[in-house]
Order: structure tokens, then C-alpha cells, then sequence
């Protein structure tokens, strides 16, 4: 396997780039103690890690150094992609998807596993630079030169993918420089929960 951007930077990637906290998300997910929680593109677990609850919470990099920075931290971590989500229909209660939509390969085809592994109830937060903002073009830009293969969406065109893609509701929040889209599926309870120790990669 190749190495990634990603792999070259994992030993100092929670130092240049600290996470600002994660209050933010946790409003919007609305996570509980019990919940199963899935971080897709989760590299170190510098998010995920920050929630402080009673969960299971699981990391999902497609860099298996990320991965590895998230394991030393005592996290569950597996290597897999976002287009082919390693676990079963309905698994988890909370997703969340940190500045990693615009690297993904096929950004439909992630859409749809992220609804297919939310369980009935689930919430979904994807947090994106909002690329109508200068600053975040100039990265943009400095992606593309960086041969990172970047593809930035604006807001309305994130939220017609998870539409498409079968989500019951899709909200946008926007908090500059990121915007935030909540993405839910319907039935079940928003608190349900299965026990934690059901969740695990799809056999």
C-alpha cells in the first residue's frame, strides 16, 4: 500500500493541528452514555477522543499510521474507507465526519454508507470548511498543488448528496469558517441504543 499524506504526518499531526474542542458537535449529536459512536476519516482520534462519555467510540482512517496514533490513545481504530464502511446496516447511533469530506474518492457513494450504518433514530454531524470563504480556497488550492486530489462541495450541493443518498432530514449549520450538516435517520428513538459491546466490523 502506497503511503499517504497522511501517513508521513501522523506522529505530529495532533500537534499542527490541535483540535479547538468539541462542543460544537456534541449539541448537535446529542450523544448520550451507550451510544455507539462512529468517527469516519478519524486519523489520531484528536475528536472522537474529546467527548468524554460513557460510549463506545470507534475510529475509521484510511491511513494506517492515523489509525495507529488513535490505538496508542486506547481507542478503538480500524483501516477502512469511508465508500465501503466495514460494518453492518444500522450500527451505530452517532456519526460524525471531521474535515474529511472533500479527500474521500467518491464523496455519493460515502453519502450512502454513512445513512446505511446509522441505526434507526442515528445522527450524523459532517463538518466541512465552507469554500465560499477566501481562506479556505487558498487551502483548496494548496491541496490541489499538494496532489491531495481535494474535491470541496458548497453547502447546497453536500446536502443534496445525503438527500440523495437516503438521508430522512438534512440541516445546515454554518459557523465560519466550517459548516456543519446534520443528517438524520429516521425511526427508532433519538436516545435508543443497543449495548455498546454489539457494535464491531460487519463479518
Amino acid at each position: 500500500m502506497a503511503r499517504s499524506h497522511f501517513d508521513l504526518v501522523a506522529r505530529f499531526y495532533d500537534r499542527l493541528l490541535p483540535y479547538s474542542g468539541p462542543e460544537p458537535l456534541l449539541r448537535l449529536l446529542a450523544v448520550r452514555d451507550g451510544h455507539r459512536v462512529l468517527d469516519v476519516g478519524g486519523g489520531t482520534g484528536r475528536v472522537i477522543g474529546t467527548f468524554g462519555c460513557q460510549c463506545l467510540l470507534v475510529v475509521l482512517d484510511a491511513s494506517w499510521a492515523m489509525a495507529r496514533e488513535a490505538t496508542a490513545k486506547e481507542l478503538p481504530a480500524c483501516v477502512g474507507w469511508a465508500e465501503t464502511l466495514p460494518f453492518a446496516d444500522e450500527t451505530f447511533d452517532r456519526l460524525v465526519m471531521v474535515d474529511v469530506f472533500h479527500h474521500l474518492d467518491d464523496q455519493a457513494t460515502a453519502a450512502r454508507e454513512v445513512v446505511r450504518v446509522l441505526a434507526p433514530g442515528g445522527i450524523a454531524v459532517i463538518e466541512e470548511p465552507d469554500i465560499r470563504l477566501r481562506p479556505v480556497k487558498a487551502i483548496a488550492l494548496a491541496e490541489r498543488l499538494l496532489l491531495m486530489r481535494s474535491r470541496f462541495y458548497s453547502v447546497a450541493d453536500m446536502v443534496a448528496i445525503f438527500r440523495r443518498a437516503g438521508a430522512d432530514t438534512v440541516e445546515r449549520r454554518e459557523d465560519p469558517p466550517n459548516v456543519r450538516l446534520v443528517i438524520r435517520r429516521g425511526g427508532g428513538t433519538q436516545g435508543g441504543s443497543a449495548s455498546p459491546s454489539s457494535a464491531g466490523p460487519a463479518s
